[in-house]
């Protein structure tokens, strides 16, 4: 229990939000959201979440109304944090030997650093009343209450995109029981642009736009799906060893996007050699990547990720770890190593 002492309002959160090290911040009621809850359930009834368990099962029906969550719960605070730094493009990053892994794995990991940030906000706030933290793994639409929040509108690629911030921030938020005035949601401003549409490789989004096929996506493959990726959609996969940028990375409104203040977010991991990733032992692999989201993909996963990139890359060079990876005992790995070995081969190249 918290006691505040005296009304809080959404000037208020905002000017916390920001001693606390976010970027944006706002407030949306927390009621159920009928048009966005129907338009998940559609998406999951159609399969469109591929393996992902913890969006289909029965946590699906609570991210419908936050009071599932907080039963006295009035409020959603969403706060925004800024992830990107000054660095190149994956759209830019041409050399065959270096892997990408997606910019918000470059540093800490977000839930650590997003969950602190709002730890002291509800210390800011005071005490004397009730409220729950969710930082990305809670069941709740965070895009949808965020939009709600005034934090920026759902764009043609799926991500939350704010007109002066662009889209490569981090969201969180507190479910309440404060009465807090809320803002209002921005206007669509992706007009007829489809840039993000047009240069995703394995067009996992809807033609036209403002939906995500799970089962195309590259992130989806590199991070979530356990087991083989589809042969058909190895290719589309590039040099990605760990989520992909693409559709951020040509979204105009983060041409201008300024870059994150908080130095948790500083690349550890930009555009690692495929031939070192290649080369760590398990232990390594932990160490490398302790504290990071790149973990998520299991020291398996990683690998598999990291035989499609050198098939992708088709450099000569590659053919010695990727021997190495054939003889591993995950066939996952292996049957992955012998298709890059194949690609390799059968370019034309050696």
């Amino acid at each position: 229990m918290k006691a505040y002492d005296g009304d809080v309002n959404v000037a208020d959160v905002k000017r916390l939000a920001a001693e606390c090290g976010f970027d944006l911040a706002g407030v949306a009621r927390a009621v159920p959201l009928p048009s966005h809850a129907d338009r998940y359930l559609n998406w999951v009834d159609r399969g469109l979440a591929g393996a992902m368990g913890y969006l289909t099962d029965r946590r699906a029906a609570v991210r419908t109304d936050p009071k599932l969550l907080l039963a006295e719960a009035r409020s959603v605070i969403s706060v925004g944090k800024l992830y990107s730094g000054p660095e190149s493009y994956s759209t830019d990053c041409a050399d065959p030997e270096k892997g990408w892994i997606s910019r918000y794995a470059w540093g800490e990991d977000y839930h650590d650093v997003v969950r602190r940030g709002l730890e002291k906000l509800v210390d800011r706030l005071g005490s004397g009343y009730k409220c729950k933290i969710c930082v990305d793994t809670a069941p709740l639409l965070e895009r949808s209450y965020a939009r709600e929040a005034g934090l920026g509108w759902i764009g043609k690629n799926t991500c939350l995109i704010n007109q002066e911030l662009g889209s490569w921030f981090f969201l969180g938020e507190i479910l309440t029981s404060l009465d807090i005035e809320p803002d209002s949601p921005p206007p669509d401003r992706c007009g007829t642009c489809t840039r993000c549409i047009d240069a995703c490789p394995t067009q996992a989004i809807a033609p036209s736009g403002y939906e995500l096929d799970a089962r195309r996506c590259i992130s989806y493959f590199t991070i979530e799906l356990r087991g083989s990726v589809p042969i058909e959609m190895r290719e589309g996969i590039g040099r990605h060893v760990f989520g992909c940028d693409i559709c951020q990375d040509v979204c105009p409104w983060n041409r201008e996007a300024p870059v994150a203040r908080d130095p948790a977010f500083a690349p550890r991991h930009f555009a690692p050699p495929l031939e070192e990733l290649a080369a760590l032992s398990e232990a390594e692999f932990r160490d490398a990547f302790r504290d990071s989201p790149v973990l998520r993909a299991k020291y398996a996963g990683f690998l598999r990720n990291v035989a499609i990139a050198m098939g992708n890359s088709r450099r000569e060079k590659f053919l010695e770890p990727l021997r190495e990876l054939a003889q591993f005992p995950d066939e996952t790995v292996a049957e992955s190593a012998r298709w890059a070995m194949k690609r390799i081969v059968g370019s034309g190249l050696v």
